[in-house]
């Protein structure tokens, strides 16, 4: 029989339940009146272990702690009608430039793609979350910069950016394309192509919204 969770651990357990996003261990001690935040810390890796093998667990992301449906009992939450959202080839490739680069910029992201890319391709990864406004480079111009968000990790089971896969792996997980070798520049300096982005313009650019 498992140890029954002290008070800080049991204050930090309805805490987290009842919070409507994530939380850091800095605001949770804030919230529970100046606690140390070491002291924080390790009740939510106690938390976290007894919550190993069972339907939800207390994970984290980015820093921030919050409960999530154990992966392999996830299926039995989810609707029957849920529609799977793919991205497009253009915004697949915005995609893992952001996340193996960030913070970039549009020009930046561009140089690397070696075309053109239309602001609705970043519109719709910041519309799924995935992406986000994270300030402006202080450069003459000051553009905008990209970089990805707590959303992104907890899709796809990351902790940290650390852990981001290489581009093998992400082909044998059915995000990239196996058999197209344009992914295997977006680590580095890409190759430059002419082509135009998918869709063009600012419309949004997934697989639901073509004809």
């Amino acid at each position: 029989m498992s140890e029954r969770p002290d008070d800080l651990e049991r204050a930090i357990e309805a805490t987290l339940f009842a919070a409507e996003e994530p939380m850091t261990p800095e605001s949770l001690a804030g919230h529970l009146g100046d606690l140390a935040v070491p002291d924080v810390r390790q009740a939510l890796k106690a938390l976290s272990v007894h919550y190993q093998g069972r339907g939800i667990h207390l994970v984290e992301r980015d820093r921030r702690w919050h409960f999530q449906t154990a992966p392999d009992l996830a299926h039995l939450l989810r609707r029957e009608r849920e529609q799977v959202r793919r991205l497009s080839r253009a915004a697949t490739e915005v995609l893992a430039i952001v996340a193996y680069h960030e913070p970039v910029s549009r020009a930046e992201i561009e140089s690397i793609r070696g075309v053109q890319t239309s602001s609705g391709t970043l519109d719709v990864l910041m519309e799924v979350g995935w992406v986000r406004v994270a300030g402006r480079r202080e450069v003459p111009g000051r553009p905008v910069i990209y970089a990805t968000t707590a959303e992104f990790l907890a899709h796809f089971g990351l902790s940290s950016r650390r852990d981001l896969p290489g581009i093998d792996e992400l082909k044998a997980a059915g995000l990239l394309d196996p058999v197209d070798d344009v992914f295997d520049a977006l680590m580095g300096d890409g190759e430059d192509r002419v082509e135009e982005d998918e869709g063009g313009g600012n419309s949004p650019e997934t697989d639901d919204n073509k004809a």
